[in-house]
């Protein structure tokens, strides 16, 4: 299933793929889009989802 483009666990795979480090955040009105809205701001089940993308996302960006 697509998750919305911005969403916590969009987020969490794309932080994934691209080797970021873990920092649960997410865009309400779409990637990059609007307010960034961070940890602190979250709730647990927001965080939660971030957290599911990250851990599922089994690719990574190749680099070379």
């Amino acid at each position: 299933m697509m998750e919305k483009h911005g969403s916590p666990r969009d987020r969490g795979s794309a932080d994934r793929y691209y080797q970021r480090p873990y920092g649960p955040h997410y865009y309400p009105a779409g990637t990059y889009k609007g307010q960034r809205v961070v940890e602190k701001d979250m709730s647990k089940q927001q965080i939660a989802e971030y957290t599911k993308g990250w851990e599922e996302e089994t690719d990574r960006k190749d680099w070379g």
